[in-house]
């Protein structure tokens, strides 16, 4: 039986890491594209209610979206293969990591939600650096991973957010299974004036760091190595219930 394999991203249809990871999959089954017309970075999980969206296909399983990763994965899933569901949704390759905090804004990422919120096995796959980008090795980690999940599904409700650092395939050290770091951006806004005299505010620096987080994913690929975290769906504190409970709170 031949998979069906859904992919997206949140950098565009036209995206060489996109094209790069559909080249590498495409041994695995049959390849269904559905991504966005433009880039859509750090979109999160928007999904789109109050325009319609138009589908751009270019081919019989090529398709460009005027939404969101997240709207991709929900048209693709609901419509487009609505008779056939993919046995796996890959995201990616993203120009850029999607460390620690990030999964919190990452279109990627959420693309990758999306499909685990309706039970699908999903990975979101990025390319750590910004220049001189060789999607290579990411590429050819993400048909070796994608096929170890299609032939051992992850539970349900769980999707896995992979990091490659920006090395060649033969300098990197190895695959760590990691749990979220904590990565920065710093704090900066900064205030301007455009030509008509009026402010206008550019929001998030360029100062990256990240915490020393044992077994992090931040500190996995800062040495060299891809970092797989496992992701849930279910962001509930359970710990934490007992203890609102004993607040006794009057709903009046």
């Amino acid at each position: 039986m031949t998979h069906t394999l859904l992919l997206t991203n949140d950098d565009g249809y036209g995206s060489p890491g996109l094209r790069a990871l559909e080249e590498a999959l495409a041994p695995l089954g049959e390849i269904w594209v559905v991504a966005p017309e433009r880039e859509q970075s750090a979109m999160s999980h928007a999904l789109t209610l109050h325009k319609p969206l138009r589908l751009n296909s270019l081919s019989a399983r090529q398709h460009a979206v005027s939404g969101t990763p997240t709207d991709c994965v929900f048209l693709a899933v609901n419509h487009l293969l609505r008779d056939r569901p993919p046995a796996l949704v890959v995201s990616g390759i993203n120009r850029g990591a999607n460390l620690g905090d990030d999964v919190s804004y990452s279109g990627t990422v959420s693309a990758a939600l999306e499909a685990a919120l309706m039970g699908l096995p999903s990975i979101a796959i990025s390319h750590v650096g910004y220049h001189d980008r060789d999607y290579g090795p990411a590429a050819a980690f993400a048909a070796r991973l994608a096929a170890a999940v299609l032939a051992s599904p992850l539970p349900p409700r769980t999707y896995l957010n992979v990091n490659v650092p920006d090395l060649p395939g033969e300098r990197i050290r190895g695959v760590k299974a990691t749990i979220l770091g904590k990565r920065s951006y710093g704090n900066q806004v900064i205030e301007a004036t455009d030509p008509r005299g009026k402010r206008y505010y550019w929001i998030g620096g360029s100062d990256v760091s990240h915490a020393d987080v044992p077994g992090s994913d931040c500190n996995a690929v800062d040495a060299g190595y891809v970092s797989v975290t496992p992701l849930t769906t279910d962001p509930t504190l359970r710990g934490i219930i007992p203890v609102i409970e004993s607040w006794e709170l009057d709903p009046k």
